[in-house]
């Protein structure tokens, strides 16, 4: 999760940006997403930013909106970067996308083709761009805590000596991203201040999911 050669700095940012509006997906700086993409309209997205700077902005429609059409989305998203492409026979497209820097949606182009484009407003996230945070901030202690009683909770399999020595913020931007939490808590995990404020509140939200199912377990007993 480290920052990549090929990664734009902050002024060679792009000044439009295709965006994917897809619930439930999360895109943090520092993360890699996988994506399976098979509706033409987003084949046509990918093909069109392969030939530009290889930039996709993921974005989650706003809550109970769905996919289907152009809903209307949250402000906040992140851009990420194709690192890697394949086809499959029966025509769909296998694409990476690593996390590059978030962005505000200063405002929604015309459509002009089958995928929408939006004018990305940088400035608040010039930080994403400013290599990896310090783990300093991170409370790494209470973190594993939580994690560790999630993934007990779920009866979730894990290589916990893996976890345990994974640097705080890679390991809190990769469960971030892969906890199955509603779109508004991912939303507000997205738009935390910084790297600590994140795992605060992943800390959080693993300890509420635990102890929520916990609590609903001794009421129907």
């Amino acid at each position: 999760m480290s920052r990549s050669p090929f990664d734009p700095s902050f002024e060679a940012l792009p000044h439009t940006l295709p965006i994917f509006p897809l619930t439930g997906a999360l895109l943090l700086p520092g993360g890699r997403l996988p994506l399976n993409i098979f509706e033409p309209r987003y084949l046509a997205m990918v093909e069109t930013a392969m030939g530009e700077r290889r930039m996709i902005g993921m974005i989650q429609p706003q809550e109970g909106r769905g996919d289907a059409g152009e809903p209307p989305v949250y402000r906040t998203g992140c851009a990420g970067r194709i690192t890697s492409f394949s086809e499959t026979e029966d025509g769909r497209y296998l694409i990476t996308l690593a996390g590059i820097a978030r962005f505000d949606i200063a405002r929604e182009l015309p459509l002009d083709g089958a995928f929408r484009r939006v004018v990305p407003d940088w400035q608040r996230y010039r930080g994403d761009l400013e290599g990896e945070p310090s783990d300093a901030a991170v409370d790494r202690r209470r973190f594993l805590a939580a994690l560790k009683r999630f993934l007990e909770r779920y009866e979730i399999a894990a290589d916990w000596s893996a976890i345990e020595g994974m640097p705080a913020h890679r390991l809190v931007t990769t469960i971030a991203m892969a906890c199955p939490f509603a779109s508004s808590e991912k939303q507000a995990l997205l738009e935390a201040d910084n790297g600590a404020e994140r795992a605060k509140l992943l800390a959080t939200l693993i300890e509420m999911a635990a102890h929520g199912d916990e609590a609903a377990d001794r009421a129907r007993h």
